[in-house]
């Protein structure tokens, strides 16, 4: 199996890195956000995440627009997506994505077979 490289830098080389350095190697639209700086809450939710991460415990957050940044990789988040908490863990090709990616906000609709009264001319049928 291969180790994990993203940009041509190791997973190791880039947890070294600061968030200004990881923010050239992301696109533009992450770049963008990432050199602005992060807000006060997403600064609160980037060191609680490195602190549960050890313990190995799920931290909880609303933050859906925060970047994956790789000193979040391995850690256990639960990201609101206005219903209920959806949980994963963080890897490393998740990098530079936002957490609200990851947590859908819509179900994906499934029909099941049209019943009685479903068209017009279902009332034609024979009742059994």
């Amino acid at each position: 199996m291969r180790d994990f490289t993203y940009k041509g830098k190791t997973l190791e080389e880039l947890q070294k890195m600061d968030i200004k350095e990881f923010a050239q190697l992301v696109p533009a639209r992450q770049r963008r956000s990432l050199l602005r700086g992060l807000t006060e809450r997403q600064r609160k939710l980037l060191k609680k995440i490195v602190e549960n991460k050890s313990k190995g415990k799920v931290t909880r957050t609303h933050e859906r627009d925060m970047i994956i940044l790789p000193q979040m990789v391995g850690a256990k988040v639960a990201v609101y997506n206005g219903k209920e908490f959806v949980t994963f863990e963080i890897t490393p090709e998740m990098l530079g994505h936002r957490l609200g990616e990851f947590a859908l906000t819509c179900k994906k609709v499934e029909h099941s077979a049209p019943g009685f009264g479903a068209t017009r001319s279902s009332s034609a049928l024979p009742k059994k």
